[in-house]
Formats: C-alpha cells, structure tokens, sequence
C-alpha cells in the first residue's frame, strides 16, 4: 500500500510539474513573453523536480529509495523557493532593488566565473522587475512560488511520514503490528 501511495504521489507530482513546464514553454513561445534569468532558474528547479518525480513514479523505490526521493525534489523545490522568492521581492520595489543592475541576461554570461553569474542573476536584471503577465492578480514569479511551496509541504509530509514509520519499527525485529485478542 505505501509503494502505490507513493508512486502515485510521484506520478501526481511529475503531471503537476510537466503542466506548470508546458504552460512556461506556452508563454514563451505562444504569447511571446521573454524569461529572464531567474525565470531560467526556476525553470531549471521545475524541470530537475519534474525529472525526479517521473523517476521515482516508473522505478517504484522502497522506503529508504522513496525518503530520498522525497529529499532530492525538497531540494529542488527549495531552490526554485528561493528564484521564485526573489523575484517576486524584485518586483515588489523595483527602484529600490535595481539600482545598480546590468540591464540584461547577455550581459551576466560575459563574466567567466560562474559563481559570479549567479550572483549577478540573483541581483536581478531589469527584465526580471517586469510584471508582463498575470492570472486572477498574481504574476508568474508569484504562481512559481506557490507551486514550489506546495511540493515542499508535499515532500516534507512524505518525508515527516517516512521517518515516522522507520521510528515506530520496533528494534528487536518484531513485528511493530500488534496481535489481535481472537488470532
């Protein structure tokens, strides 16, 4: 029962996460909205925990296999969390954040360091302070950070679940299930 609970979780998870991509790629290329950097970002995170989650539903790990599942797709969540944050606090204030950023994303691939290319997209580029789409007043870096938050508390549920279970497991090797009175 808990490998079907968790498979079709996974399986949940990686339609949610292939929907939120194709609906990305729609906008993109259908309605013709630019992504920025961090938009890339958090496209990369989405498209990381998609892959994980149609890995986990078609492989069908045990208890140990699922619990790191589970922690890889928290980490991926956890990063696109972080994108997602930023650029909703980017959009939030643009003057006050974007006063000393480079004007687009051809200007953060110049540099050679990588390292420093994620922190001048982190920094945020004017690209990223615009609000060019919105569904029911929320923009699509807000969306991002709703459906990245959602699969936290998903993963973190199954994992508090996992952890549980894996304590309750009485050490001696018994059985953790209790004899019936009439068996």
């Amino acid at each position: 029962m808990s490998l079907a609970c968790s498979r079709s979780l996974f399986f949940m998870a990686f339609i949610a996460g292939a929907l939120a991509l194709g609906v990305s790629y729609y906008l993109e290329y259908a309605v013709g909205l630019k992504p920025c950097g961090l938009c890339l970002l958090q496209r990369g995170s989405l498209a990381l925990l998609t892959g994980f989650c149609l890995l986990a539903a078609v492989q069908g790990p045990g208890r140990l296999g699922t619990f790191l599942y589970w922690l890889l797709v928290s980490i991926c969540s956890l990063g696109g969390m972080v994108t997602a944050w930023r650029q909703v606090v980017l959009q939030s204030d643009p003057l006050r954040y974007l006063s000393d950023c480079s004007t687009g994303l051809s200007e953060v691939f110049k540099d050679a360091s990588w390292l420093s290319r994620v922190e001048q997209l982190f920094k945020g580029t004017a690209e990223c302070a615009q609000m060019s789409w919105t569904l029911f007043d929320l923009s699509i870096p807000e969306w991002s950070l709703l459906f990245f938050v959602a699969v936290m508390v998903l993963a973190g549920a199954q994992m508090q679940r996992l952890l549980w279970i894996a304590f309750r497991r009485p050490l001696s090797g018994e059985s953790s299930h209790r004899a019936l009175a009439g068996d």
